[in-house]
């Protein structure tokens, strides 16, 4: 059987096909070239059309099945992967009511925080094991205050992969993990959250029914399927949050292992058999894919908005067309500290692990007669490695403490000097594996539809290409430079 999987993300769709009984791509492709547009209507909104979402998956698919000729006929299931806490309002009529508000939009900070005011911290951070903050049941909460003619005609929300699931096989479904990344679950009670529903006046009629991440979720429809070039009745097995779907890209199941990428935004994703949170909401908890009511598997995640991005702005905006190949080796050509240059790289929207301040962007220490382009991209990957160390420090203080982190061979991860600059700072051993988020959604496929009889046979296929360990020269280094951008992040937080 061949497993097909979808990675919706903010950037690009990728689609790949994999060879179920050696976990080998068989074909991988995405859409669009560059990146995908973010529209910004208004300061720290965030913004994307749904529709174009599909466009963009219609022809990143046509391309990888191209290659695959007849062999498309053997795709057996789907998997989805998609960008965490979009909210898509839809009528009765399946019809798109508004852009999809995303996971970087900050507007309903304010309408977040007043509900964790009013609930109260402890029922919040005991039952909801967060706060509301800016997550999707709190951005409902604002189309509702803001845009009561839109909110009067919805029928179903749903987060982006359901989106995508809903134009596959006609059915408005969601996750159990969906519902926890929104802020809609209570985790005492093991269901909805009645209180927070109640509170923002919000009927639970308008959330879509809910089924495990790993489960026949539908089928595709047949007037689909000859659109797409595949065959009617394949199911939908497996949907999840791009992060939790990384992490099961990477076999990260168990309580203890570690997950983290460092695309758009970067994410430390943790797997905990216990019930826990952050007092401060500066990391958040949600049901991992694999969680039963029989078996606590809980996802403790910290999320950085801005990473990835600071390097493909810099890309856009100083790199004269060069490759990200190719300001890596411009990176490594300058010494360690780039000759006192730093950057803040937060200039993506509110910050959770800042309590969803939004502190911008900064360049700090710029000298016009030192520094050139290298000495730029070597003080982003810098930055973004501080910002790592400083979000890990946040997830030791919950028993989150890794001596091995795991990532796609991808994104941030493709430069040996990020990798080795992160590694010594946060003494662990980054390992690299040949997946990516595509290519796990379509191993959960081939878990939710029945193909693998156990986890341990999803992952065969999966190996180690490459691994950064701990450089003790490079720690000492780099241990006095976290230090002084620690006091140049103070500064900014508390200004």
């Amino acid at each position: 059987m061949l497993l097909l999987g979808i990675d919706l993300g903010s950037s690009s769709v990728k689609v790949s096909v994999i060879d179920g009984a050696t976990g080998l791509a068989l074909s991988t492709s995405s859409y669009p070239p560059s990146e995908m547009e973010i529209s910004a209507p208004a300061p720290g909104w965030a913004e994307q059309d749904p529709e174009q979402w599909w466009k963009n998956f219609t022809l990143a698919l046509s391309a990888c099945l191209e290659p695959l000729g007849t062999k498309r006929k053997d795709i057996g299931a789907i998997g989805i992967s998609y960008q965490m806490h979009g909210l898509v309002a839809v009528d009765r009529y399946k019809k798109v009511l508004r852009p999809s508000i995303i996971w970087c939009d900050s507007r309903a900070v304010e309408i977040g925080e007043r509900a964790f005011d009013r609930l109260g911290k402890d029922f919040c951070l005991h039952h909801l094991l967060n706060s509301p903050g800016n997550f999707t049941a709190s951005k409902l909460a604002w189309v509702k205050e803001n845009e009561p003619s839109v909110y009067e005609n919805i029928y179903k929300i749903m987060l982006p992969g359901d989106y995508l699931a809903m134009r596959l096989t006609d059915e408005i479904k969601t996750s159990f993990s969906g519902l926890s990344e929104g802020i809609f679950w209570d985790f005492m009670r093991n269901e909805l959250s009645g209180e927070l529903l109640d509170h923002y006046g919000i009927s639970p009629d308008l959330l879509a029914d809910a089924v495990p991440s790993f489960s026949r979720q539908g089928e595709l429809t047949a007037s689909v399927a000859a659109g797409l070039g595949l065959t009617p009745g394949i199911p939908v097995s497996y949907r999840a949050g791009d992060q939790p779907n990384n992490a099961l890209s990477l076999n990260v199941l168990q309580p203890g292992e570690v997950a983290t990428t460092a695309g758009t935004s970067g994410v430390i994703y943790g797997v905990t058999d216990i019930t826990q949170f952050d007092p401060m909401s500066r990391i958040n908890t949600f049901l991992h894919v694999n969680h039963t009511k029989r078996m606590t598997r809980l996802g403790v995640l910290l999320c950085i908005n801005g990473t990835g991005i600071l390097n493909s702005w810099l890309k856009r905006n100083t790199g004269a067309g060069l490759s990200y190949p190719e300001m890596n080796d411009l990176a490594a050509a300058v010494e360690p500290g780039s000759e006192g240059l730093f950057m803040l790289p937060f200039g993506n929207g509110a910050e959770r692990m800042f309590r969803n301040k939004d502190i911008g962007a900064s360049v700090y220490g710029l000298n016009f007669n030192i520094h050139k382009q290298g000495h730029l991209y070597r003080a982003a990957q810098e930055s973004i490695a501080y910002s790592f160390r400083f979000g890990l420090e946040i997830m030791k203080e919950t028993g989150i403490n890794p001596s091995v982190i795991r990532a796609g061979e991808s994104n941030m991860f493709l430069s040996k000097v990020f990798r080795d600059i992160l590694s010594s700072l946060t003494s662990t051993v980054i390992s690299l594996y040949n997946t990516d988020g595509s290519v796990g959604a379509a191993r959960g496929a081939g878990i939710g539809c029945g193909f693998y009889r156990s986890e341990s046979e999803a992952f065969s296929g999966l190996k180690v290409t490459r691994s950064s360990e701990p450089d003790q020269r490079l720690a000492m280094i780099y241990e006095e430079k976290y230090q002084e951008w620690l006091d140049i992040l103070e500064n900014q937080i508390y200004e």
